[in-house]
């Protein structure tokens, strides 16, 4: 059964940072891609940032370029998202999405998500 499992978030002050974990189990970690996404109440779901093990491609939204970095370790099957100068419209729970094979740019895509982790913001 493969599963993902987030945590490192938290409360943290305006320009603060987090890294937030994606740990993978029964999950190919030589072959995937994972995408981070983020919700806020009332908002829709907004890819954040994605990593492709095909060609270690990165993707990150324009709302989070210059200040998140998403990375992985193989060897720990675990894919994290460092966030930094936080911002107070960054609050959201996070949460991490995978598929065996390529990038895709299609929610419907990615099998295993999981439970999120919440990111709180104080300014």
């Amino acid at each position: 059964e493969v599963q993902l499992v987030e945590s490192g978030g938290g409360l943290v002050q305006a320009g603060g940072s987090l890294r937030l974990s994606c740990a993978a189990t029964g999950f190919t970690f030589d072959d995937y891609a994972i995408v981070w996404f983020r919700q806020a109440p009332g908002k829709e779901r907004e890819g954040v940032s994605s990593i492709s093990s095909i060609d270690g491609s990165t993707y990150y939204a324009d709302s989070v370029k210059g200040r998140f970095t998403i990375s992985s370790d193989n060897a720990k099957n675990t894919v994290y998202l460092q966030m930094n100068s936080l911002k107070p419209e960054d609050p959201a729970v996070y949460y991490c999405a995978g598929r065996q094979g390529p990038y895709s740019d299609y929610d419907e895509d990615y099998s295993y998500w999981g439970q999120g982790t919440q990111v709180t913001v104080s300014s």
